[in-house]
Parts: C-alpha cells; sequence; structure tokens
C-alpha cells in the first residue's frame, strides 16, 4: 500500500523565503530553543516528499542536502512510511537487550550482508553516528587492549566528548567544550586541492608521514585504531588520493590495528556503491554507519569481523534506545527502497550529471577552486580568483541566492569555503537540472 501522498517533483516558489508564516516560526523557535543551535535555511517544513520540501508558507524547495545525507531513500519513502506504521501499530519498545524483537536482528543480518568481505561478521545497533564512532572505538580497545586512537586532519566523528576529541575542526564544534578524552592523535590528510604533486606522489608522502608519526611519536604497538571517512563530510567532501586507505588498511594489520571505516555520511549507495570503500575494495575491520540507513529515523550501526564484536564481555555494549523497534522497521524499508529502486547505480548517475554541471560552472567562474566527490556526495571549493585562498563570502552569497529561489544547499570544509550537494537518490534529473540552473545564476550574480 501507499500510505503517503507525495508532493510533485517541482520547486515552486509562492512567497519570498523566508515567508511571512516563517518568519513568525523562527521567532518562536529564537524564543523557545537554544541559540546553541544553528539553521541551514529560515523556513519552517510542514511536509516533504522524495526531493521537495513544502514549507509553512506554501513553498516547494528542492532538497540537495537530504537532512546531512539521511533521506537517501528520499524523504517519507513509501516503504518506510509503510513498516513504520506497521511496527508502531505493533510494540514502539522493549530494549532489545531485554526482550529482544526481528527487526534488530534483521537489521543486522542486512548488515552483516551488505558491508564489504566474506569473513564473518557481527552487528550492534546504537542511535547516532556519534554513538556509534564511540562504541566502534570501545571495541577495538577491549580487542586490542591498546588506548590509542588515530584520527585525521580535516575529520569529522560526532559532537559528544570523545567524538569532538576525534573531531579536527575547532569551530563550532570543539570551541569552549573541552578537556576532551586523551589517547586521540591526529594525523596528516592528503588533502591533494592544497597538496603539492600528482595523486601518486600525494599518496606516498602522505603514507611515510602518517606511519612516521605512528611509529616515531605514538608507537604502532599501543595503538588500537586507525579511524577514517572514505571520502570526508564536514571537512570539505575531501578525497583520498588513490591507494591510500589499502595502504594504510595493509599496515594496521600488519601491525595488529583494527582499521574503522567511518562511513556514516558516504554508506548506503551515497557515493554510486553500496558503501564507499568498495571503490577500492576495501575490506574494513569495521564499518560504521548511521545518516543513510533509517530514511530519517534516528540508528547507528557498528559492524564488524566475529572474533572482534564478540571480543567483549556479555552487558559490556547495549543502550536503553539503540536498535529502537521503529527505527530497525524504517532500516528495512529503506534498504529494500536502495535494492528495489537501483539506487546504487542511481547515485552513480546523479553524480554524472551533477559534476558535468559543476565541472562546467568550473570553467566559467575561476572561484570555483575544485570540483571533487563521487556518486550524489560532490562538492565545489570557493577561492579568491587566481589562489587557493578560501572565499567564504562568495560561498555564502551563493547559498543564500539559492535559497531564496527555493533551492536548499548545505556548507562544509575546514576552511568553510565548500558548498557540497547530498541530494535523495531519488530527485529526478529535471530537478537536478533546475537547481544547477539556479545555482549558476548565484555565480553569475556575483
Amino acid at each position: 500500500m501507499t500510505t503517503v501522498t507525495g508532493l510533485t517533483q517541482e520547486r515552486r516558489l509562492v512567497t519570498a523565503i523566508p515567508g511571512p508564516k516563517s518568519i513568525e516560526a523562527i521567532k518562536r523557535r529564537t524564543e523557545a530553543t537554544s541559540q546553541g543551535l544553528g539553521m541551514a535555511i529560515p523556513v519552517v517544513i510542514e511536509r516533504a516528499s522524495d526531493a521537495i520540501l513544502l514549507d509553512i508558507d506554501g513553498n516547494q524547495i528542492i532538497d540537495l542536502g537530504s537532512g546531512i545525507g539521511v533521506v537517501n531513500v528520499g524523504n517519507a519513502a513509501s516503504r518506510v512510511v509503510d513498516r513504520v506504521i506497521e511496527q508502531v501499530q505493533a510494540f514502539t519498545h522493549t530494549c532489545f537487550t531485554v526482550a529482544p524483537y526481528m527487526g534488530y536482528i534483521e537489521v543486522c543480518e542486512k548488515l552483516n550482508a551488505l558491508t564489504p568481505g566474506t569473513h564473518k561478521k557481527k552487528s550492534i545497533l546504537v542511535n547516532s553516528g556519534a554513538e556509534a564512532v564511540e562504541n566502534a572505538v570501545k571495541i577495538a580497545r577491549h580487542y586490542t587492549k591498546r588506548a590509542a586512537i588515530v584520527v585525521f586532519e580535516h575529520s569529522y566523528h560526532g559532537r559528544t566528548n570523545l567524538t569532538m576529541a576525534l573531531t579536527a575542526k575547532n569551530m563550532p564544534y570543539k570551541e569552549g567544550f573541552g578537556p576532551f578524552a586523551p589517547e586521540i592523535y591526529r594525523v596528516p590528510m592528503p588533502y591533494s586541492f592544497h597538496w603539492v604533486g600528482d595523486q601518486a606522489t600525494i599518496t606516498a608522502d602522505a603514507l611515510e608521514m602518517v606511519i612516521s608519526k605512528i611509529e616515531k611519536e605514538i608507537g604502532a604497538h599501543n595503538v588500537a585504531a586507525i579511524l577514517i571517512e572514505p571520502i570526508q563530510g564536514e571537512g570539505g567532501f575531501i578525497v583520498p588520493p588513490k591507494g591510500f586507505m589499502p595502504a594504510l588498511a595493509t599496515y594496521a594489520a600488519d601491525n595488529g590495528i583494527v582499521f574503522i571505516a567511518d562511513e556514516v555520511q558516504t554508506g548506503f549507495a551515497r557515493t554510486g556503491r553500496m558503501f564507499a570503500v568498495e571503490d577500492e575494495n576495501l575490506v574494513p575491520d569495521m564499518i560504521i554507519t548511521a545518516k543513510g540507513i533509517a530514511g530519517g529515523l534516528p540508528l547507528a550501526g557498528v559492524t564488524g569481523r566475529a572474533e572482534i564484536m564478540d571480543s567483549v564481555h556479555v552487558s559490556g555494549l547495549g543502550g536503553t534506545f539503540g536498535g529502537n523497534p521503529i527505527a530497525c522497521a524504517a532500516a528495512l524499508g529503506a534498504i529494500e527502497t536502495i535494492e528495489a529502486e537501483a539506487l546504487v547505480a542511481r547515485a552513480a548517475h546523479i553524480g554524472t550529471v551533477l559534476g558535468q554541471s559543476l565541472r562546467a560552472l568550473q570553467k566559467k567562474y575561476p572561484i570555483i577552486g575544485e570540483v571533487r566527490g563521487r556518486g550524489a556526495m560532490q562538492a565545489i571549493e570557493l577561492v579568491e580568483a587566481g589562489s587557493k585562498l578560501p572565499n567564504t563570502a562568495a560561498m555564502n552569497a551563493v547559498v543564500k541566492y539559492c535559497q531564496s529561489k527555493g533551492v536548499l544547499i548545505l556548507t562544509a570544509g575546514t576552511y568553510s569555503n565548500v558548498i557540497r550537494f547530498l541530494p535523495p537518490l531519488v530527485i529526478t534529473d529535471e530537478l537536478l537540472h533546475d537547481a544547477m540552473g539556479v545555482l549558476e545564476e548565484a555565480f553569475a550574480s556575483l
């Protein structure tokens, strides 16, 4: 059955953005919520369907953010909604570690089957990406009996105390919130746009620096895990050069280090693969998933080699809401949608359309320093023309123009100069082209 009446998949403005109702609602937001909460676009959403957001003034906005890479299968996807309704009518909670239920088991079975590698795998479910990262770290430490965790420049892993320590960027994520958890060591990330040399040279230089720092400053025998995003998210969609991650994984294996891929933003078909590590046939020891796993409901997972996941004592893992039955039902609906609608291939196609449009803009506007990404995870880095200096002002102006015309885009980047594109994988080509037309207008307006 279809339980949601979809919105027409078209951009439509009936008021200025923000409209009068949103302006009034945002005043209430300001009074009721902490000023510490950010806001990407000053409208209040009433409904959403696939790649269209309907605000309370009746404006239909093209969503190129997917709630930060969450609604990969589209907003209010029918299979997700149907399963959620069925589950919420059955029961809403028991706590899996009190009285188990099939949804949790089935999601873990799916994760074990879908993630790379033919080895025996096991999974746990939690509520958020940050919680999944924390669990992956504590499992790796318990398994190896080591303390040190190696992370990378420009990384983002969450906003809890431990994950803030893992995250690289200070403002806004870490400023004033310390002290942070210890035994976290940051190593260079090969950021090709800002490094010198061809891809092979950058890979070799980065590996030499990373391995040297591990061995000389930490001691490989003290390292529990190397934690890396296959494509860095908040850091600005930085794509490691070919060969870098496989070489790191080999080094980790040779030294008894758990290699963890943080696929929170890259997972579930986003990059034109089910998981981004598949692009280089990489098989991590552990994979962290969240965001796109459950079509908008809070769910995250840690999947790893069975011997690693089973190394923890009974009741050493868990949490009251982890793997909530409604979120598990949504995840099964989302995974079913990815498979039934061939969204892995669709993401690759979106990448072609986006990449062609963005590279065409780059040829016309020298402030676009680089176009990068894979699949439906693309970004442009804005610079002062003729240099590689960050151009935050241009980024802000482009974003504001697009919003005013009903196109929601998100920003990112260590230097606050990257525009990222994370459309739902069900977005139509027509909507994509319309959005890219607005983006071109934005650059022309500069």
